[in-house]
């Protein structure tokens, strides 16, 4: 249960394991967020971790620590924050770096803060820089310079800020420059989810769903939920309809299986994308090497499309690989497909080099 509201991606089809959150996964997600560490599944170092500087925070009786989370969309970022603030008994106020363009506008949100409160700013680093300029001074001095009036009769108005907490998510830490990395008193890294906490994710949301789910049943889902517990909920929302009409209302192996086979979900995860591209890398271009635009024009989409939204997933499945030459299937790829490689080579089509076959 631990999922974010924005997701740093390319424009795609609803996707039904995109790891975006839409109007209604933010509803639902609202009531299935845990409250505290201990209801928090998965990510057990990061929760340990933050657990030491919330309580010796709450033993100084001082504000925590700013936070920067990172990781993937939907493992979790804008629960810990929430969670953060809950346990460290203060307000939350959140937004995040593509609203803040100015540094005029970061000023009023901070000017507007009360004493240990907790600002989350997802997508931290899509903020403008002026405003990250001035988000250094608030983070280490507690204070911000407000420029009054324009040109040579320009002002600094130091403005006293009280102790507050920031939380910052991203997707892409590396373009998060090095001053505004240093300012962070904790950083965490979202790992993806290991089948089993993704079970016990299931069956946590199947209980306040109050959806009957047999273990089988949830192991079926979590297996398809590509490590991401925001996918494994709209899953079992999707399966949970399906039992309901098709079955009756119990969600078995079998039950989730032909669900998910009806919203064209795989075994591993794929869905109509992922695999109208590795078909047509497979079998129109035997495998690859083959370039990006040439592989989105065979699979009708924009390039963008198939390089953000597709290929990040098979690549760390590893059934994709991207090389100087071009994209190139490897041997997991025609087997999943239940495929023959060109010449009956594992991996085919000059693959023999890139994967030892």
């Amino acid at each position: 249960m631990n999922w974010d509201d924005t997701a740093d991606t390319a424009a795609a089809p609803d996707r039904l394991v995109g790891a975006s959150a839409d109007g209604e996964d933010q509803a639902v997600e609202a009531a299935l967020r845990p409250k505290d560490l201990g209801e928090f599944i998965g990510q057990e170092k990061v929760r340990e971790q933050l657990d030491l500087v919330l309580r010796a925070a709450r033993a100084r009786g001082a504000t925590a620590d700013h936070v920067l989370l990172s990781g993937a969309p939907g493992l979790g970022k804008t629960t810990l924050s929430m969670i953060i603030a809950a346990e460290m008994g203060a307000p939350i106020r959140i937004t995040s770096g593509p609203a803040i363009q100015h540094a005029g506008d970061l000023a009023s949100i901070l000017s507007s803060l009360q004493e240990g409160e907790v600002l989350f700013l997802d997508e931290i680093h899509r903020m403008s820089r002026p405003a990250e300029e001035m988000l250094y001074m608030a983070m280490e001095d507690f204070r911000v310079d407000v420029i009054v009036g324009k040109g040579p009769g320009a002002t600094a108005i130091p403005l006293e800020l009280p102790p507050f907490t920031l939380v910052g998510a991203t997707t892409r830490a590396g373009l998060l420059p090095p001053p505004l990395r240093d300012r962070f008193g904790f950083t965490a890294h979202m790992e993806f989810y290991e089948p089993t906490e993704l079970e016990r994710v299931v069956h946590r949301s199947a209980g306040l769903l109050d959806v009957e789910i047999v273990p089988e049943g949830a192991a079926e889902i979590a297996g398809r939920s590509r490590g991401t517990p925001r996918i494994a909920n709209r899953l079992l929302r999707r399966v949970r309809d399906y039992a309901q009409v098709k079955a009756d209302g119990i969600i078995t192996r079998d039950v989730a299986s032909a669900a998910l086979r009806v919203y064209e979900v795989d075994a591993r995860g794929l869905d109509r994308l992922d695999r109208a591209v590795l078909e047509a890398l497979l079998k129109l271009f035997g495998g690859g090497p083959v370039g990006l635009s040439t592989l989105a024009v065979a699979v009708g989409e924009e390039r963008e499309t198939v390089e953000e939204v597709a290929e990040p997933f098979l690549v760390r499945e590893g059934l994709l690989a991207r090389t100087p030459r071009g994209r190139v299937a490897t041997p997991a790829a025609w087997a999943h497909l239940g495929l023959t490689p060109p010449g009956g080579a594992p991996g085919g089509n000059g693959q023999r080099d890139l994967f030892g076959a």
